[in-house]
C-alpha cells in the first residue's frame, strides 16, 4: 500500500513545503501580518485537504489496488489497512502543516519531540493491538491512526500559542486567497514533483508485482530500509530550503551560497554511513521484516540494497542543490532535475526488467540518480 498512500499524501505535502518557504521568508523579513495570514491559510487548507483525502482513500482503496495488480492473497488485508489509514489523513495533514510552520520560525526541536512521542505511541499500540488483542492488520492501521492524532494535537497546540504571540493589526484572517496564490507559486511545482514521483513509484511497484509474492515481500522490506535514508535526506533538503528562504528574506545572500558546502558535507556523511551499513549488514537488517534468512524474498531485498547503496552519495549533491533552488524560488529547474531522474527510473525499470529480469529493475535507480544529479549541479552552478 505504500506507493498508493504516498501518491495521496505527497500531493498535499507539496503545499506544506510552499507554506514553509513563504512563512520563513516573512518571518525573517519581519512581516508579521503576512506571516499570520500564511499560518491561518495553511492550517485551513490542511484540514480541508485531509478530509478530502480521507474520503478518497476509503472509497477508492480497492479500485486502486486492483489497478496495481495486487495479488488476490493480500488484497483484502491491503484494502482494510488503507481504509483505516486514510481515516487519519486529517490528523496527518494538520501535523505536517503545523510542523512546517514551526520549522519556518526556527523551532525544529518540538516537531521532532512530537514525532518521538508519536513513534513510541505507535510502537506500543502495535504490540498491544496485534499481540494482546489479536487485531492483525487492522491493529497496525489503528495504531497509526491514533499516533497521528497525538502528533496532530501537540503540534497544533504549539502553533496556536506561537501565532497568538505574533502582533496583528485588526482581525485575524483565517483564509486568504491572495496568500494561497503566493503559497501556490512554490507549492504547485512541489506538488507536481511529488505526484510524478508517486505515480512513477506505483508503475515500478506494478512491474515488481508481476514477479510474484516473494519478490514483492523482498522489495517491500528493502524499500523500508531505503526509505529510512531517503526520508532523512528529503527532510534535510526541506531544511536547506527553509535556510535559503530565511537568508533571502534577511538579505544575506552569501549565506545561501555557503549553505551548499555545509549541506553536501552533512548529507554526504549520512549517505556514506548508510552505504556501509547496508552493504555490510543488509541481510541482518532485512531479517527485521522477515521470518527466514534464506529464500527468494531475502535475496531479492539484498540484491536491491547492494545495487543502489554504492550510489547514495550522488543524492547528497542532488538534494542539497535541489533544496537551495526550491528555497530561492527556482521551481522550474527544481522540477526538471526531479522529473528527469524519475522518468529514467520508470522507463528503464520497464525495459531492463524485460531484458534482465527482476534485477534489471534495481539498475534503473543509479542511472536515474546520476542524470538527476548532473542536471541539478549544472543548474546550481549556473
Amino acid at each position: 500500500t505504500t506507493a498508493l498512500i504516498n501518491i495521496f499524501t505527497n500531493l498535499f505535502i507539496g503545499i506544506s513545503l510552499g507554506a514553509n518557504v513563504l512563512a520563513a521568508r516573512f518571518y525573517a523579513s519581519g512581516k508579521e501580518k503576512e506571516m499570520s495570514e500564511t499560518v491561518h491559510t495553511s492550517i485551513t487548507l490542511a484540514l480541508i485537504s485531509g478530509l478530502v483525502m480521507a474520503l478518497a482513500g476509503v472509497l477508492l482503496a480497492r479500485f486502486a489496488l486492483n489497478l496495481m495488480g495486487t495479488p488476490n492473497d493480500v488484497i483484502d488485508q491491503s484494502v482494510l489497512y488503507m481504509r483505516i489509514y486514510f481515516l487519519g489523513m486529517p490528523f496527518f495533514m494538520l501535523y505536517n502543516y503545523g510542523a512546517a510552520i514551526l520549522r519556518a520560525v526556527g523551532d525544529t526541536k518540538r516537531p521532532l519531540f512530537f514525532l518521538v512521542i508519536s513513534g513510541m505511541t505507535n510502537a506500543v499500540l502495535n504490540l498491544v493491538l496485534v499481540i494482546v488483542f489479536h487485531m492483525g492488520v487492522a491493529g497496525v492501521a489503528w495504531a497509526t491512526f491514533l499516533c497521528q492524532g497525538v502528533s496532530c494535537v501537540l503540534s497544533l497546540w504549539v502553533v496556536a500559542r506561537r501565532v497568538r504571540a505574533v502582533p496583528s493589526e485588526g482581525e485575524r484572517v483565517w483564509f486568504s486567497w491572495k496568500m494561497l496564490g503566493q503559497i501556490a507559486v512554490v507549492a504547485i511545482p512541489s506538488i507536481l514533483q511529488q505526484s510524478f514521483v508517486s505515480v512513477g513509484n506505483i508503475i515500478i511497484q506494478s512491474v515488481v508485482n508481476s514477479f510474484g509474492a516473494s519478490v514483492i515481500a523482498g522489495f517491500a522490506a528493502a524499500t523500508k530500509l531505503n526509505n529510512v535514508l531517503i526520508s532523512s535526506l528529503t527532510t534535510l533538503g526541506s531544511g536547506i530550503s527553509n535556510y535559503a528562504s530565511q537568508n533571502l528574506g534577511a538579505g544575506k545572500n552569501e549565506r545561501v551560497k555557503a549553505g551548499f558546502g555545509a549541506g553536501v558535507k552533512l548529507l554526504g556523511s549520512i549517505c556514506l554511513c548508510f552505504t556501509a551499513l547496508y552493504l555490510l549488514a543488509g541481510r541482518q537488517l532485512l531479517m527485521l521484516f522477515m521470518n527466514s534468512p534464506t529464500g527468494e524474498a531475502v535475496n531479492t531485498g539484498l540484491t536491491f540494497l547492494q545495487t543502489i547503496a554504492p550510489f547514495y552519495l550522488l543524492l547528497a549533491f542532488k538534494l542539497t542543490s535541489d533544496g537551495l533552488m526550491r528555497g530561492c524560488g527556482m521551481m522550474g529547474r527544481f522540477m526538471a532535475t526531479t522529473l528527469s531522474d524519475l522518468f529514467l527510473r520508470v522507463v528503464l525499470a520497464i525495459l531492463f526488467s524485460g531484458w534482465l529480469g527482476v534485477n534489471g529493475i534495481w539498475l534503473s535507480w543509479p542511472v536515474g540518480w546520476f542524470v538527476g544529479t548532473v542536471l541539478s549541479m549544472v543548474f546550481y552552478r549556473t
